[in-house]
């Protein structure tokens, strides 16, 4: 197989790959026996006629396509090995020649990885990052699990107080219509939360269980859907019942409830630790950003905008999966926030590029260092994730493809890389 690599633009290039005749022949022949049963010719039983009568009766042309799927991407392959060009998207194939005896020739013109002029990387300046962790904040923590705790008792003797949570029946309308999501049962609103429009949890208090109330509100400007914003709008609301949460209290008894521990002591060391662990990872994840967001700015490079498209792709498909998980789609999203598909993925547009560029800089990096692991690492690795994905690990390795084994040995060096920039940054 012969191939010429030509450049045709910047981040562009096109092979042309020529594919001996005989390898082109056995695509013909496994053509032939994919699509044999389909044809019924005169003289013969469905099925049975030989390629050489079909190839008469059709012309030869009739296995070009699929002899063309099954030959060109092997040899695509095959030709990106040999050239050592990194795509970054699908080639665009075009038949030069084909058929009667002749060598397959055929063009791949694909959009390759840019190329990137590195600038300093060693001996950047940056920060000490630091978080201290104090009572106050273990005393926060000690508050939400006293919240987690609480019980709901139901008021019967007083109307709805600030804090109180009131479980209400609601419709909205505008212009005396109503409107799409303004309508609830039974919902369980804490007054004070801010959940609802400015103004709408102020207008319960004082009202009693069994009471009916108009509340009169106008949607702030900025309202996420486009039709409500700036609008007056009035709710006719329903209080069913009025609750409101009692509090255990934060003792040595409580803290032999809600954990493992015998004393609230023992139970505020226990936080304080995973806060400073939660604080130590927090600088070290700002520390590392830090510098690489220092080192990209010293990068010069021109990505292309097919690698930034798919990257957004990416963004799309991980919000919709998070979304889902929630019960909700990302086309009703979009509907609810008064958006659309083209305004959703413009709004990604900066993050993606920024997450491209950076993979990009890490990646040269990586080469140039000449960064690497080990077989003993990478194996570490897969232990670790057969951890956390409570598999055997036997078991694992053997759902594993070698593109997965790539992709832990990339993420391990992008580990690496990472490091030893921090390592060699001036820390002030």
């Amino acid at each position: 197989m012969n191939v010429k690599v030509e450049q045709l633009e910047k981040n562009v290039v096109q092979l042309e790959i020529e594919v001996d005749a005989a390898k082109f022949e056995e695509g013909m022949q496994k053509a032939y026996i994919k699509n044999v049963k389909k044809f019924n010719i005169p003289g013969f039983r469905k099925g049975k006629a030989p390629r050489k009568i079909v190839e008469r009766y059709y012309g030869e042309a009739i296995f070009y396509e699929d002899a063309i799927n099954i030959v060109c991407p092997e040899a695509y392959d095959e030709a990106v090995e040999q050239t050592k060009i990194e795509p970054v998207d699908r080639p665009e194939i075009d038949i030069k020649q084909i058929g009667n005896g002749q060598n397959l020739i055929f063009t791949a013109k694909v959009t390759v990885k840019p190329e990137i002029v590195l600038g300093d990387y060693k001996g950047i300046e940056v920060n000490k990052i630091e978080y201290n962790v104090t009572e106050d904040d273990v005393a926060q923590e000690l508050k939400k699990m006293q919240e987690k705790n609480s019980r709901l008792i139901t008021v019967e003797d007083r109307p709805v107080q600030m804090g109180d949570i009131a479980v209400i029946d609601f419709e909205g309308f505008v212009d005396g219509e109503a409107f799409d999501g303004g309508k609830g049962t039974n919902y369980n609103l804490e007054i004070g939360s801010g959940q609802f429009i400015p103004g709408f949890e102020e207008q319960l208090i004082g009202k009693n269980t069994g009471e009916e109330v108009e509340v009169n509100v106008t949607f702030p400007e900025e309202y996420h859907v486009e039709a409500l914003a700036g609008k007056p709008a009035v709710f006719k609301v329903k209080i069913n019942q009025i609750k409101y949460k009692e509090l255990p209290v934060i003792d040595d008894e409580f803290a032999k409830d809600v954990s493992e521990f015998d004393t609230l002591e023992e139970l505020k060391e226990d936080i304080r630790k995973k806060l400073t662990q939660d604080a130590e990872h927090r600088a070290k994840h700002e520390l590392e950003n830090a510098v690489i967001d220092k080192v990209v700015e010293n990068v010069t490079v021109e990505i292309p905008e097919v690698m930034i498209e798919h990257q957004i792709d990416y963004i799309t498909r991980d919000f919709d999966l998070r979304l889902r998980a929630q019960g909700l789609t990302l086309d009703k999203y979009l509907e609810l926030i008064g958006s659309d598909i083209p305004k959703f993925r413009e709004q990604f547009k900066e993050q993606a590029t920024k997450q491209v560029k950076t993979s990009l800089v890490l990646e040269k990096i990586g080469k140039e260092e000449e960064i690497d692991v080990t077989d003993e690492e990478v194996d570490k690795e897969i232990v670790r994730l057969a951890e956390n994905y409570k598999m055997e690990i036997e078991k694992l390795k053997n759902v594993l493809r070698p593109e997965d084994i790539q992709s832990i040995k990339d993420e391990l060096i992008l580990g690496k890389t990472v490091d030893m920039l921090v390592q060699n940054a001036k820390i002030a």
